[in-house]
């Protein structure tokens, strides 16, 4: 249908159906047929699912985007998503699920407070921190240090750029008071990674009143983190530290606190999260 009324203008009709071998009768019946409810129903569906998913940055997949329609007043099962994303052509982008690696660095031995004990009741008690790499051809190995609260999954702060990881790391803990007026007593937790161990390091954390918390293995949430950003934003694509620096604000500032939902939060955001929190 729509193909040939893009050509008829150019085209007789009757020489299009002939090129097609489809019948002119089928090309005039279609014209003057009229939807069933079913049909305008699924094309409503589909309209919104398009909708949600590219809202999502074209990122969410079964289970979220189920939340969403469901939380739009679309009641919809998981099956009936998958067999209309396949029909549209559309697939989520799958994290690889993060797998923690043990360290054998050489550090005092310490307690461990958090004792993989991930979930808190309120609003700065536990956060996080670690650093992972962006590699690019033109600008080597860049360095992405973060820190998380772990009652929101919100990120707190972050601190970007070509130098050395240790630097950055002091750098992110600098910063957290620039969010968090009060860091007095505040758990943070890190792997025994060398950039979390330099006296640097310990110094900015004694100095904020910070507890630190350490172990040997990772820690998932802000691993997962990691692993988002670099799946959902195409890290790889990044042409210059520049162009990375705008968009790395951009997906934790715009999107990952504020409008990406987490399974672990009951499909709300970070700061819908906190701000449930406060209402209570």
């Amino acid at each position: 249908m729509n193909f040939i009324n893009n050509y008829k203008e150019k085209y007789t009709v009757k020489r299009i159906c002939k090129v097609l071998k489809l019948p002119r009768s089928t090309y005039y019946e279609a014209l003057i047929r009229v939807p069933s409810k079913r049909e305008l129903e699924t094309e409503h569906f589909r309209e919104k699912l398009q909708e949600k998913f590219e809202d999502s940055n074209k990122c969410y997949g079964t289970i979220k985007l189920q939340g969403k329609l469901e939380f739009s007043g679309v009641p919809c099962s998981g099956k009936r998503i998958q067999r209309h994303m396949k029909a549209l052509s559309i697939y989520s982008l799958v994290v690889k699920k993060y797998k923690s690696y043990s360290t054998k660095n050489s550090v005092p031995k310490k307690e461990n407070i958090l004792d993989r004990d991930f979930n808190w009741t309120d609003i700065n008690q536990k956060c996080c921190t670690d650093v992972t790499y962006i590699n690019f051809l033109k600008e080597g190995c860049t360095y992405l240090a973060s820190v998380m609260d772990l009652y929101s999954r919100r990120i707190v702060v972050y601190a970007y750029g070509n130098h050395m990881a240790a630097e950055l790391s002091v750098k992110a803990v600098e910063n957290t008071c620039l969010n968090v007026t009060n860091l007095n007593g505040i758990i943070l937790h890190s792997d025994l990674g060398i950039q979390c161990t330099i006296k640097e390091f310990k110094k900015i954390i004694a100095d904020k009143g910070l507890i630190h918390d350490l172990s040997h293995k990772g820690n998932p949430c802000i691993e997962s983190f990691h692993l988002i950003l670099k799946k959902e934003e195409y890290v790889h694509k990044y042409p210059n530290l520049e162009y990375a620096q705008r968009v790395i604000f951009e997906f934790i500032e715009s999107w990952y606190n504020r409008k990406r939902i987490h399974g672990a939060l009951n499909y709300m955001t970070t700061v819908e999260f906190e701000n449930l929190r406060k209402a209570t």
